[in-house]
């Protein structure tokens, strides 16, 4: 099939929205199919070199969800657009978050192809989707197939736009992230390693995570929080926290190349991922638990979706950072139980092979096709 895979981010930036693409057209091209990925881009030397990519219009940032999206609102690029539907003459178009103001409204009016789309977003309610629903449903009623990445965005995008949802979720990629690669050489001094990874962000739990370590250190003395992840302003607000309160042992090391996160789950004796919220798949915990790691999550619906409490690690209540210390000094007292929650979430990663999501989706494109 010939597949086209729209993005409404800057594909320059990282993010689980382009992650989730790149991975899903590298697995599709190895299923035998030609795969092209339109999104918008700020910089072209920025881009993946393992995928073909069709860069369309310049971005803007947009504060979203505690975070930075960068989109772009380039509408004279639509008869652009159009030259490049006609050329390729796609059988399937994948939009990923169809109905965010960005390149999938470009597009999808002048899609003549199977056009299919995935919902990532998990949130408690939409203004946008609420104020915007009837411009939008114009979009939504041009989709031929519909998936969610997790219960949780189905859920939140059933409430706006009820219909027949395929749940197929994130994939991790296996080989990568079980690969014995050595760790990281200054962090293996005999200390327990305790890992953070994601954006430094508020919703990302941050502040109680290192508020929980505070506390944790007093009785994890020989121990180290390794703090991975981009955020140049809030890394500094954090810093100055740490340096206020005088906590020791806290490693900030900023943007980590995906090349190179395996060594620091590898170095990894527990992960830790206390997001507050907003969360509709937890892919980190993915990626922990195929490098055999034991994690802490929060309890929220996207990270309980994935991690069994007890089974491959231990789920908190949000915000609660006395419960979020005490798993760790749980944890890290009790090694057996760390390898055995490891060695669970190994063999659970395992159903979320790439390889294995990305023929989900190709079955699932094969239905549309059959039904059309």
């Amino acid at each position: 099939m010939n597949i086209g895979l729209v993005s409404p981010y800057d594909y320059a930036y990282p993010g689980g929205v382009n992650t989730h693409i790149s991975n899903l057209a590298i697995n599709l091209a190895g299923l035998g199919h030609h795969v092209k990925i339109l999104a918008p881009c700020s910089s072209k030397k920025a881009l993946p070199t393992n995928a073909d990519i069709i860069p369309l219009g310049t971005t803007i940032p947009y504060p979203s969800n505690g975070s930075v999206a960068r989109f772009t609102l380039s509408w004279w690029l639509m008869p652009k657009v159009k030259s490049i539907l006609d050329q390729e003459k796609f059988d399937i178009l994948h939009f990923h978050e169809p109905l965010f103001p960005s390149l999938p409204w470009m597009v999808l009016p002048y899609s003549r192809s199977i056009n299919v789309a995935t919902f990532h977003a998990y949130y408690k309610r939409s203004i946008g989707y609420s104020f915007w629903k009837p411009l939008l449903k114009r979009f939504y009623n041009k989709l031929d197939g519909k998936i969610t990445v997790s219960e949780p965005a189905k859920k939140f995008v059933s409430r706006y736009f009820p219909g027949d949802y395929r749940v197929i979720p994130h994939g991790v990629d296996l080989e990568h992230f079980s690969a014995q690669v050595a760790p990281i050489e200054n962090f293996c001094d005999g200390r327990l390693n305790i890992l953070f990874v994601s954006r430094l962000e508020e919703r990302k739990g941050v502040r109680y995570l290192l508020k929980a370590y505070k506390r944790a250190k007093e009785y994890l003395p020989q121990s180290r929080l390794i703090m991975v992840g981009p955020g140049d302003r809030s890394r500094r607000e954090y810093e100055r926290w740490v340096r206020a309160v005088k906590l020791e042992d806290v490693v900030f090391t900023g943007h980590v190349a995906y090349a190179d996160l395996p060594r620091y789950y590898h170095t990894a004796d527990i992960c830790c991922m206390p997001a507050v919220g907003q969360e509709s798949f937890g892919l980190v915990l993915l990626e922990a638990m195929a490098a055999g790691k034991p994690i802490i999550a929060s309890n929220i619906e996207g990270y309980a979706s994935v991690l069994s409490d007890g089974v491959e690690g231990l789920l908190v209540k949000p915000k609660d950072e006395k419960a979020l210390a005490n798993s760790m000094v749980s944890l890290a007292n009790d090694k057996n139980l760390r390898q055995q929650m490891g060695s669970n979430g190994r063999s659970k990663a395992q159903a979320h092979s790439w390889k294995f999501i990305a023929q989900r989706t190709v079955d699932f494109y094969m239905e549309l096709s059959g039904a059309k």
